[in-house]
């Protein structure tokens, strides 16, 4: 895909106010620990993470999404009342009907006038709706839409301790609910215009996508029918190798779209899964470890918005500059990836 005039005017985060430590963690599960001789430090060891962080009350996705989409509106060139298209694009959401999207649009005091949508795809959900809102400015249905998203891992985060601390599980048995464990919160915001209410906006070139849904069944989180509450299982290993499968598939594609190649971009901006991943990754596509940046050490994995915060932390520390040339390179469960170029 080519994108020909639509460009992110303005992006914005919020960080939530409390520190989890992957050693609170493993405090939380001692009992669990010493019954399976698990040895402390583990959590951290495993994925780099040494911390997470949540909101000390309880929030609806709605609530924490608006606050950073009324940050990005100001933070923007641009009027509320200039926005067309409002899409939530969470992998949380404040329930199945109506959209979170539609209780955010109130929130941040939009148009009556706009369109309100929710788009849900796992972890890849804010780059589709970069997309999707880069293709109606294309096409001259709109000039300017919002996205956002708030994602609040802790109640998945709480259920998974419980189950561990509740359930006679083994060291292989636990394995499906290691992942939970690496789970943050965060919102994050990006206004998306056209090029002519943005003169000096960060143009988005486009991207390549591509799927391999035989690999849907790797991670699948729902609500528990037993019990209350969230609960998902990913088998961590297989997802690792289809995942950087399909990466290496996509970024074949997505150089040859954009006439890239490994050495194109000037910094490069992944989902936030942990250190392995990461590793796996630039080693397979052949990229060079000293332009990534990260933030899953500090923010864990925070869904649909972990890229797309790691991206307005790197401009606000300076790793993102004018002129530079960024990959986001995005993957969700499904699996599905979602590789797209900006010029800053």
């Amino acid at each position: 895909m080519k994108v020909r005039s639509a460009v992110i005017d303005s992006l914005s985060y919020v960080s939530p106010p409390t520190a989890w430590s992957s050693e609170l963690i493993e405090e939380k599960l001692a009992p669990l620990y010493q019954r399976l001789r698990l040895p402390e430090g583990r959590l951290e060891l495993m994925t780099g993470i040494k911390e997470r962080r949540f909101w000390d009350q309880d929030v609806r996705p709605s609530e924490i999404a608006a606050e950073a989409g009324r940050k990005a509106i100001a933070a923007s060139g641009l009027a509320p009342e200039q926005m067309e298209v409002c899409i939530h694009s969470s992998v949380c959401r404040d329930m199945l009907e109506p959209a979170t999207a539609s209780f955010a649009h109130r929130l941040m005091g939009l148009s009556p006038t706009v369109q309100v949508f929710d788009v849900s795809n796992a972890c890849l959900g804010f780059l589709n709706s970069i997309s999707l809102l880069s293709s109606m400015i294309d096409s001259g249905q709109i000039k300017a839409g919002v996205v956002v998203s708030g994602e609040n891992g802790k109640p998945l985060l709480e259920r998974t301790i419980q189950i561990l601390l509740e359930r006679e599980l083994t060291r292989k048995s636990i394995k499906p609910f290691f992942a939970n464990l690496t789970i943050g919160a965060g919102a994050v915001a990006a206004v998306v215009c056209h090029e002519s209410l943005s003169p000096n906006g960060h143009r988005i070139l486009g991207g390549s996508v591509m799927a391999d849904t035989s690999a849907n069944d790797l991670c699948k989180g729902d609500s528990s029918a037993a019990g209350g509450g969230l609960e998902m299982q990913t088998d961590s290993e297989e997802m690792l190798q289809a995942g950087v499968g399909l990466a290496k598939r996509t970024w074949e594609a997505f150089k040859g779209e954009l006439g890239w190649d490994e050495s194109t971009a000037d910094r490069i901006v992944c989902h936030q899964v942990g250190a392995a991943h990461q590793r796996l990754l630039f080693d397979t596509l052949g990229l060079d470890h000293a332009k990534d940046f990260s933030s899953y050490r500090t923010f864990g994995n925070t869904g649909s918005a972990a890229l797309p915060i790691t991206l307005a932390k790197a401009a606000e520390d300076g790793a993102v500059k004018a002129g530079d040339k960024v990959a986001l390179l995005g993957i969700g469960s499904g699996l599905n990836c979602l590789m797209m170029g900006v010029e800053w």
